[in-house]
């Protein structure tokens, strides 16, 4: 599939001398055939979702989670990481796997971050389609969501013109929405800070009602959360429907379906639910499915492709994202709690550059050149910054799970700096630590991870959630900013608790927690590295994702709608004279 070569080129120049199987290829390779397909030309299918029928009296794989400690604003790697892995277990192992991972959203994409195909030689291709419109699935969710929020506007409009008139005119009850009271915001795939509160409704009467509403960026959509999380056609109609708008004038919730347009959302989803069939650079078969956010939302790839996938092959490796803190907590309390899977092990990656940071090290800042300190042996910085690993591997082992750390190998990590973050992670009570150069080596750089992480998967499992549903509220909010964050208490703005209890009242009391908060700490502040102590956790905002199934508190100021760097990614993207994709990463 590949020829490695040394300097490793850019991340698009290997996919692009990547020789790919056809698809169709791809998927005889794990017993799909024509039948279980709609192809997007040789390098695409989306797999029809009733092969879980076909499929349901197979035994399920090993369920295999990538997460990380508390990242650099660069990223430890944990795509690169999901990636490296399953090409060792499938081309180097001889594994049955498929690797899951999510579709990233154009604004990162054309902004800093870059996408998440994952790099160098672990790579889901063609990356290029991967990184940008791949099949469309962004694209309904974008089409969906501002449908409903077209439907809102209107029906304010016409029901504030007509009068007592309107039920006369429509065939419909009036619904009072109180436009103060509107929570759904529009939505675009594309990083912009001026659309971030705009005003809309200006010029006659019948160009809507005038009033402050915004644009979040489209993977923050809930329409987004309820793909990733859906079981089935008949699931996702009912989860839009249950979609909470904002409320009327005597404070009751209005909802999505009440307003008649969950059954045409519905419609222009039909194509997004089933889950995207790629392969990775060594030709292991990959699943790219749904793109939500872990700071804002749930942050996991979609439930239907871990469950095709589990029926497909033995090992099936997927990603939550940021760190254990944020994505992979959202992993074991949400998303496996929606699909009943029961993980085997987790990998926690980390990086010798992200232990620098948290041990002291200068500020990271994506962009800009890295100090001296990183690139130089330093192991006082990574002994002080092993920390944050120690507690990470503590979150994870909350679960019942066992941990692999993958400790992800860049150019300048010495064999002094290694050998310190093995000890580190084993005497935390990590299963095990393995040094892996995937990025460099492809599936033979992560051979020894792999063999690693099977010997995990075979081991005792006591998974648990972290708090019942019943819990009350507040009580489920403690027990993470408690048991996961370290933090010393809770403080709720009048605000929140009006909120929650507003909540709890409308009967939303038994959902899961999906806490809103940066990804660049344990804590709620960014500022704060290592292992931070003797904080109390701000909730400004309570807010409640009634169709995705959970209600996300907001820690300190978070934004739904990134804004574009002043050297954004776009500025080195074209095309060559042969048609190809140039500057992507």
């Amino acid at each position: 599939m590949i020829t490695i070569k040394h300097p490793v080129p850019s991340d698009i120049e290997i996919a692009q001398a990547a020789v790919l199987d056809p698809i169709k290829k791809v998927a005889e390779s794990v017993g799909l055939s024509e039948d279980d397909l709609d192809y997007y030309g040789k390098d695409k299918a989306k797999i029809h979702l009733d092969v879980l029928d076909k499929l349901k009296d197979r035994p399920q794989g090993k369920y295999i989670d990538v997460t990380a400690i508390t990242p650099t604003p660069l990223g430890e790697g944990k795509t690169t990481t999901t990636v490296g892995l399953s090409q060792a277990l499938g081309a180097h192992l001889g594994k049955n796997v498929f690797t899951c991972i999510r579709q990233p959203s154009q604004g990162p994409t054309f902004g800093i971050k870059g996408g998440a195909a994952g790099g160098g030689y672990s790579q889901v291709v063609p990356m290029e389609d991967f990184n940008l419109h791949l099949t469309g699935d962004i694209h309904a969710v974008t089409a969906a969501n501002n449908l409903l929020a077209a439907a809102i506007d209107a029906r304010m409009m016409h029901e504030r013109n007509l009068g007592d008139r309107f039920k006369e005119v429509s065939g419909l009850d009036p619904l009072g929405i109180n436009p103060y009271a509107v929570t759904w915001a529009r939505v675009l795939d594309v990083n912009d800070s001026t659309m971030r509160n705009i005003v809309v409704g200006l010029g006659t009467k019948m160009d809507g009602l005038p009033r402050q509403p915004g644009f979040d960026i489209a993977v923050a959509s809930e329409v987004m959360a309820i793909l990733a999380l859906t079981s089935g056609l008949q699931d996702m109609r009912e989860r839009l429907g249950r979609i909470v708008i904002g409320q009327d004038w005597k404070g009751n919730q209005v909802t999505a379906e009440q307003l008649g347009v969950a059954g045409a959302m519905t419609v222009l989803m039909k194509d997004a639910i089933m889950p995207n069939l790629m392969q990775t650079l060594e030709g292991t078969p990959a699943l790219v499915h749904a793109g939500p956010f872990a700071n804002i939302a749930h942050g996991n790839s979609s439930i239907i492709a871990d469950q095709i996938a589990l029926k497909l092959a033995d090992y099936v490796v997927t990603e939550s994202g940021f760190g254990a803190d944020i994505g992979m907590e959202k992993f074991f309390d949400i998303k496996c709690r929606y699909s009943g899977l029961v993980p085997n092990t987790v990998v926690l990656v980390a990086t010798i550059r992200a232990l620098k940071m948290h041990g002291g090290g200068p500020k990271v800042i994506a962009g800009r050149a890295l100090d001296q300190a990183y690139v130089e042996e330093n192991l006082e910085l990574v002994e002080k910054g092993g920390a944050n690993l120690v507690k990470n591997i503590e979150i994870a082992k909350l679960f019942g799970i066992p941990v692999v750390v993958a400790i992800n190998q860049f150019k300048d990590d010495t064999p002094a700096a290694i050998a310190l973050v093995k000890r580190i992670a084993e005497e935390a009570g990590a299963y095990a630590a393995v040094p892996s150069d995937h990025w460099t080596n492809g599936g033979a750089g992560s051979v020894e991870l792999a063999e690693a992480v099977v010997d995990a998967c075979e081991q005792p499992n006591d998974f648990k959630f972290l708090y019942p549903l019943e819990m009350p509220i507040k009580e489920k909010i403690e027990t993470i900013a408690a048991k996961v964050y370290g933090a010393e208490g809770v403080d709720y703005t009048p605000l929140a608790s009006q909120q929650i209890a507003g909540y709890e009242k409308a009967g939303f009391g038994n959902l899961p927690m999906c806490m809103a908060k940066t990804h660049l700490s344990l804590s709620h502040n960014p500022a704060l590295k290592g292992v931070p102590t003797g904080f109390v956790l701000p909730v400004r905002e309570v807010r409640a994702s009634v169709g995705a199934g959970f209600i996300y508190p907001l820690c300190g100021e978070m934004r739904t709608m990134p804004g574009l760097p002043s050297k954004p990614v776009y500025l080195q993207v074209d095309l060559n004279d042969e048609g190809q994709v140039v500057g992507l990463f």
